[in-house]
């Protein structure tokens, strides 16, 4: 197996009433380097999340909450609210938008101050560390977001995202638990300390 290398480059951006930072990583292998650009959006970037929300719906309706023929019909206003309670971190490879993430401060189940969820990369670019890098972005400003006890909810039969999150450091909390919107459908609560 080749190491992965990371080498982050910050920048800080200032847009009105908004303070964001973009991080660049660098995965590196014998034969190609990828630059992967993750960024934490703000209201202003609903189109973004709009469009790679949709396309999350698309791919993975099982594993993810929400509805397709639902949430296609949000307007601008409906898109831009939901900043009022998550932050949203995407990963960019090559100028498209192609896996995120969302995160909600709150006290939560086993002590954790936030509440992770959505997770989803675009099936033509796993591989390519783009998850792993939303990852390192956000244990890197973990302390300043109040992200240090980092949990999430993941269906029982999505054994390989069970896999990465066991990667990255979350273990399994509690028994399983059935979904309010999944009737007859279950999931385990993870979690990480940082």
């Amino acid at each position: 197996m080749i190491p992965l290398i990371w080498q982050p480059r910050s920048r800080t951006k200032t847009s009105p009433n908004y303070l964001f930072k973009k991080h660049v990583y660098f995965w590196h292998n014998s034969e190609m380097a990828t630059a992967i650009t993750v960024t934490e959006l703000s209201s202003d970037d609903w189109t973004r999340l709009r469009d790679l929300r949709l396309a999350a719906l698309a791919d993975s309706p099982a594993i993810l909450a929400g509805k397709l023929d639902e949430e296609q019909n949000f307007t601008e206003e409906q898109w831009r609210e939901t900043f009022k309670k998550l932050s949203y971190v995407v990963a960019t490879i090559d100028g498209k938008d192609v896996a995120m993430i969302n995160i909600e401060n709150l006290e939560g189940d086993f002590g954790a101050t936030c509440w992770l969820g959505g997770l989803w990369s675009n099936p033509k670019y796993r591989g390519f560390g783009a998850v792993r890098a939303i990852f390192n972005y956000m244990d890197s400003v973990a302390s300043k977001r109040g992200w240090m006890v980092q949990g999430l909810g993941v269906m029982e039969s999505n054994t390989s995202a069970i896999a990465v999150f066991e990667k990255y450091g979350f273990t399994k909390r509690g028994e399983r638990v059935e979904s309010r919107g999944k009737p007859g459908s279950y999931y385990f609560r993870m979690i990480k300390s940082l």
